[in-house]
């Protein structure tokens, strides 16, 4: 039987996030391993310009809203070895309440406890809350305002009577008491919450609204675009088609030419093309 190696980047890419671990699949699928690896640890990585940390807490996120508890025992421990701190990956947890539902993050919630505590990190972590009762509405309007500019007035607006306690909870709960947290800043957020929303799936108008809110704060259509490659193999090819529709909908990509792709230069050295 002929054998896949696999390639020096992918063991590198995946010791920095797994050093030392021995992997039972690579004993019982070995030919699953090693074309998985060389993909997702090579090539994948090789066509983003995210830094190891960004991409992992990235991973962490979509894990939740995909609802893959073993993936995300497994990337919290990858979390602290490339040193995300604990206050961090509470914060990715509770950045994911208001969209994937608390009924959904209680057990990756005492999963990330529990495996804190094994570690010996002291509970509870020290509080990351900004806002009171009497400032979490303003507060948090002023949030929306900085991501989605002035359409949030529109937005209330135009909210039928019998639905305006929904865009209250939106500004106080949503934005006032999750994105004026400490611990993750307020850009940092927002690209988070675009990945618990493409992982999810059926969300395409809000993955629209916050793909418009990203580019507002800062996260460039590339950054996005990084995003949703690098969550590739986690959440398949039919939600990152979806996802990249979304950014083309909402940003163009005028003067972006096809056929530049790491894999597709590498063909073309392969042929003689330059």
């Amino acid at each position: 039987m002929k054998t896949i190696p696999i390639t020096e980047n992918a063991v590198r890419n995946h010791e920095e996030l797994f050093p030392n671990h021995e992997s039972k699949l690579q004993k019982t699928d070995p030919e699953f391993i090693a074309l998985f690896d060389n993909w997702a640890f090579d090539e994948v990585i090789r066509q983003s310009q995210l830094d190891t940390k960004t991409r992992v807490m990235m991973i962490l996120a979509s894990t939740i809203a995909s609802q893959a508890l073993g993936e995300y025992k497994v990337m919290v421990e990858a979390a602290l070895n490339v040193g995300l701190t604990p206050v961090v990956i509470k914060e990715i947890l509770y950045q994911s309440v208001p969209y994937v539902g608390v009924a959904k993050v209680f057990d990756f919630l005492h999963a990330t406890n529990a495996i804190f505590q094994e570690k010996g990190i002291e509970l509870p972590l020290e509080g990351q809350s900004t806002t009171t009762a009497e400032t979490r509405f303003d507060k948090g309007v002023a949030a929306q305002k900085a991501i989605f500019g002035e359409a949030i007035d529109k937005m209330r607006q135009q909210a039928p009577k019998d639905q305006l306690h929904i865009q209250d909870f939106l500004a106080a709960n949503c934005f006032g008491d999750y994105y004026t947290r400490t611990g993750i800043d307020l850009k940092m957020r927002e690209l988070l919450t675009f990945t618990m929303l493409i992982s999810l799936g059926g969300c395409e108008p809000q993955v629209k609204g916050h793909v418009a809110g990203n580019l507002k704060i800062g996260n460039d259509r590339r950054r996005l675009i990084d995003v949703v490659t690098q969550l590739l193999p986690y959440i398949g090819y039919p939600r990152t088609l979806n996802a990249l529709r979304m950014i083309d909908e909402v940003v163009s990509p005028t003067n972006i030419r096809g056929g530049d792709s790491v894999f597709s230069k590498k063909m073309a050295l392969k042929s003689g093309v330059s």
